[in-house]
């Protein structure tokens, strides 16, 4: 492929952003393949927060600009999308080891979550930012509760999110009610940065009766829906034997398949379950946390590679830090590919070009986003990362791409830039006081962690 490139403009007022002498990841004009190819010596020039121009470095070297970054010896890449997390769980990071699914919903997870207030929501997602703005996630969809404080934390950090407030059948009529205010009062908040979706927690936990009326809902409002279904084999093998249909099943009797949804995790997705998601009516995307998965010894993992072939994009997630311990999308980037290499028993799927097609393009489309973000190309949002290649674990480079994929690393990103506005520059976090959110979290502790209630959010049987 050939990447393309647009020449600086020579007439226009300054620009607000250019990074110079960087090489760029660059995709095809559709981005509808999964090639991915790489401008040597470029310049990525950004005005009113969206990528004006994609040149070389020596034609935008005149070229007036508000600020300029130095960018030999990085790679500027499409911001990452975090497609599936609860940030706010971070403050649960470690705090259920080794358990199996059931034990870790119902005797950690859930009953320390009846303990959660506002302040301790807001508080993991002021260090959940913190930590993705660092890796290198310019974009996350989160699907919590309290969700005014997320959307509170997103508005004042300056990364980009996909936000719904959950809700289970156990909440009755008002948990729904809450999910769809939420969603119409913040979509389009923080100057366009965030977008919302109805988030019925999972077929589980929420009725059929409940999933028909979100999905009546998001069609009657123009809302996406955001919820998990067929997290794991267990989850469809009972569903089969108790309702005699599967999870995504449902999700299409119900017509929750004629919204656009996006499906957390999927590894429990049957050869059955394939022609239902081709035949849906709405965008249909999947979000797969491989590390999960591997931390609880699932039988399998998201089936990628049949999803391609029906066309339904794979975005790339990493779910709570409760489960998986860290919010790292580059490292869930490298296990996909491993992952589907051992899986699939064929080390040609899937390609580091692959992983790199699903973290930029395919992680956008998920969200929703697919014609703002996942690119860097003019018209696109300026959401952008400069990742640093000059560390001895990142030379030689042989494969540009083998090495963002499976040498680099989250650690590497130097610069990190939301719609034209840098929040990480050379490694030091401009939007986040991390050392006054780790004090106050750790004071919060105590009460957070109490167990003597006896009380759980939900019960976990599937």
């Amino acid at each position: 492929m050939t990447p393309s490139r647009t020449p600086a403009p020579t007439s226009s007022p300054a620009a607000d952003l250019v990074i110079t002498g960087c090489t760029v990841l660059v995709h095809d004009a559709q981005g509808e393949d999964e090639s991915v190819g790489f401008l040597e010596d470029a310049a990525v020039v950004v005005r009113d927060g969206r990528v004006d121009a994609v040149t070389r470095a020596a034609e935008a070297a005149g070229l007036a600009a508000a600020e300029r970054l130095d960018a030999r010896g990085q790679v500027a890449m499409p911001g990452l999308v975090n497609c599936h997390t609860h940030a706010p769980m971070v403050a649960l990071r470690g705090l259920a080891e080794d358990l199996p699914t059931g034990e870790w919903f119902n005797d950690v997870v859930w009953p320390v979550e009846s303990n959660l207030t506002e302040r301790d929501v807001e508080l993991g997602a002021r260090l959940a930012c913190a930590e993705m703005i660092r890796g290198g996630v310019t974009c996350f969809a989160d699907h919590y509760f309290a969700m005014d404080a997320v959307a509170a934390v997103v508005a004042e950090c300056g990364i980009r999110a996909h936000l719904g407030q959950a809700y289970f059948s156990s909440q009755g009529d008002r948990g729904r009610e809450a999910s769809l205010e939420f969603a119409l009062r913040h979509r389009g908040g923080a100057d366009g940065r965030i977008t919302t979706a109805l988030a019925p927690h999972a077929p589980y936990t929420v009725t059929d009766a409940d999933l028909a009326a979100a999905a009546e809902l998001a069609l009657a409002h123009g809302l996406p829906v955001h919820l998990h279904a067929s997290e794991n084999r267990d989850q469809a093998d009972t569903s089969l034997a108790r309702h005699g249909v599967t999870p995504i099943e449902v999700l299409e009797r119900t017509g929750i398949l004629d919204t656009d949804v996006l499906i957390a995790h999927g590894t429990g997705i049957l050869e059955r379950d394939l022609p239902v998601l081709a035949r849906a009516r709405g965008r249909t995307a999947v979000a797969s946390a491989p590390r999960g998965y591997l931390k609880f010894a699932w039988p399998t993992t998201t089936p990628i590679r049949a999803l391609r072939e029906i066309g339904v994009p794979v975005g790339l997630a990493t779910d709570g830090a409760a489960s998986n311990n860290s919010l790292d999308v580059w490292e869930s980037m490298a296990l996909t590919s491993l992952v589907q290499k051992s899986t699939e028993g064929d080390p040609r799927w899937l390609t580091s070009r692959q992983a790199l097609h699903h973290a930029t393009v395919q992680s956008a489309r998920a969200v929703g986003l697919g014609d703002r973000i996942g690119g860097i190309a003019p018209g696109r949002r300026a959401d952008i990362i400069l990742v640093d290649l000059t560390g001895p674990h990142t030379q030689p480079v042989h494969d540009l791409a083998a090495t963002l994929v499976h040498s680099a690393r989250s650690s590497d990103v130097r610069t990190t830039i939301v719609d034209g506005r840098v929040l990480m520059r050379d490694r030091e976090l401009l939007t986040v006081d991390v050392p006054a959110v780790v004090r106050e979290l750790g004071q919060r502790m105590p009460d957070l962690l109490d167990l003597g209630h006896g009380r759980r959010i939900q019960e976990y049987d599937t």
